[in-house]
């Protein structure tokens, strides 16, 4: 009885041994089945949020285009006049005004070709390259759009306070329509300049996802 156990034991562990490498055989079957089972990434919530900043891009576009032809076409004339005088207020009076129609027309022709790399960012959400133009370039434009916006506001709220240190009267009360007109074109600005600093958080926490 003795020596029949004393047989029985190498046997049990011989077959132990056995089931363990006919286990290691069988790992790595099973670990190339997992493998090929993956399902290939997509683009998830970067193509939502592509889409969704080819939307801001075409608002954007319809503010700066707003703000350009606002002011550049802001003129009034006062309906009486002298022999030598006639009182007409243009935006080309003022250079500030010029300069911010010929921002805001740069912003706009920018947004509109800046449209095919946003579409190529939704088609492709993982593409860094075209991502990372468009932020460096929305940079630039949104630092354009405030400094003509600033710079018109300025003139805007003299044209309606005046200051009295300088004997400047305010030119409202006459030219309503034409302050008016400089006003909205300002508004729509600082829309477009919002739009843009929207569109670079979102492209940068895309490219920090990346």
């Amino acid at each position: 009885m003795e020596s029949a156990h004393a047989i029985d034991m190498p046997e049990s562990k011989k077959a132990n041994g056995s089931g363990k490498g006919k286990a290691a055989v069988g790992a790595p079957a099973a670990a190339v089945a997992t493998t090929k089972a993956t399902p290939h990434p997509r683009g998830g919530w970067k193509k939502g949020v592509a889409i969704f900043e080819f939307v801001l891009r075409l608002a954007a576009i319809g503010a700066a285009l707003g703000a350009t032809a606002t002011m550049g076409t802001a003129d009034e004339i006062l309906p009486f006049f002298t022999q030598f005088f006639q009182f007409e207020a243009q935006y080309d009076d003022f250079e500030v005004f010029m300069f911010f129609v010929i921002a805001n027309g740069l912003v706009s022709a920018y947004l509109v070709l800046s449209l095919p790399f946003s579409i190529l960012c939704i088609v492709r959400p993982h593409a860094v390259g075209p991502r990372l133009l468009l932020l460096i370039g929305d940079t630039v434009m949104m630092a354009l759009t405030i400094g003509a916006a600033a710079a018109a506001a300025s003139v805007v709220y003299l044209a309606h306070s005046g200051n009295p240190n300088a004997n400047w009267l305010p030119i409202c009360q006459q030219f309503g329509d034409f302050c008016q007109s400089t006003s909205s074109a300002v508004v729509a600005s600082l829309i477009a300049a919002a739009l843009l600093l929207i569109l670079i958080v979102l492209s940068a926490f895309a490219l920090r996802r990346t």
